[in-house]
């Protein structure tokens, strides 16, 4: 354990700012726990996954440095939107290490063109452009063992009927399936509010991401509910997860107003969060958020918060 790491959580121990599961330990036991190296806290109970960086202010930006640093806070997962774009030797270090520590990995974003029609149009070009696509996001999971890719279906084409447009998403989906699916890459289907961040895309909420999963039928296609978009364009967050529990694949979260950590919104994180864990959910929640005070005060904040909330 380096010494930023270690500095942490003596602070967060002694502020209260780290986990109550920390165990505290008599002079002799600290001598026996430095040589032995042992987890810092224990693991939370769902995957929350912080982002590469998240947590600079402790563990710099050096990938391994975040990734044992997050292991050690009890975290059990990670993300890394940008995966495709980092040199092939950072997609290899980085998850190698996640599984060297047993740890799991969310979903990477694949395609996210926010500008144009895509998905929505019934065009050769669009088509091959998408399986082109696919096929690149194949390669960084074959390479790095990911196993579920982002995919945000694009704007909506104001001079189409959406029934029409819905048609075409499936369609593509389709196609996009026919290669992800015998590698085992699942793609996830990202609804994102229109209202504050997003306006002019297709693909908005989750009654809306569950038709068009059911249409397409295929294991690997499902859905991210990003639950800081959901509350803005749709809330009844905990209904509208039971009734698309089986078309879920991932979740996103982060708390409105402001996309900070929970407890900065309006959201209740820990009736959430407890009602995932009571489906036996074993998969990824991306901590895709920012951090409502940048210092390393405010990152220790953050951890407490997920604590709190995972307190169920």
């Amino acid at each position: 354990m380096d010494n930023s790491r270690r500095d942490f959580i003596k602070k967060a121990t002694a502020t209260g700012a780290a986990i109550m599961a920390a165990p505290v330990l008599s002079g002799s036991q600290k001598k026996q726990a430095a040589k032995k190296a042992p987890e810092a806290v224990a693991p939370f109970k769902l995957k929350y996954a912080p982002s590469i960086g998240m947590f600079r202010e402790h563990a710099g930006t050096d990938i391994i440095d975040n990734i044992k640093f997050c292991h050690d806070m009890g975290f059990r997962a990670m993300f890394d939107n940008g995966l495709m774009s980092r040199p092939v030797a950072d997609q290899e270090l980085l998850t190698g290490e996640l599984r060297r520590l047993g740890m799991d990995f969310g979903p990477f974003v694949l395609y996210a063109d926010f500008g144009v029609t895509s998905f929505v149009l019934n065009k050769p070009e669009i088509r091959q452009m998408l399986i082109g696509k696919m096929k690149e996001g194949v390669e960084v999971s074959k390479r790095t063992g990911a196993r579920f890719a982002l995919v945000v279906p694009g704007r909506y084409d104001e001079r189409l009927h959406r029934d029409f447009q819905t048609a075409n998403v499936i369609d593509n989906l389709r196609y996009c399936c026919d290669i992800v699916e015998p590698a085992g890459l699942t793609i996830v289907l990202e609804p994102l509010n229109v209202l504050h961040d997003h306006p002019g895309l297709f693909l908005t909420g989750i009654p809306q991401a569950f038709a068009i999963c059911r249409a397409v039928n295929r294991k690997s296609c499902k859905i991210i509910n990003d639950i800081y978009h959901q509350q803005i364009t749709e809330g009844n967050i905990i209904p509208n997860i039971e009734a698309a529990w089986d078309e879920i694949g991932a979740f996103h979260c982060g708390d409105n107003p402001g996309r900070n950590e929970p407890g900065t919104g309006e959201i209740n994180y820990k009736n959430v969060f407890k009602y995932i864990h009571s489906r036996n959910y074993d998969g990824v929640i991306c901590m895709e958020h920012g951090i409502r005070e940048k210092t390393r005060e405010g990152e220790a904040r953050v951890i407490q918060a997920y604590r709190d909330c995972d307190n169920f």
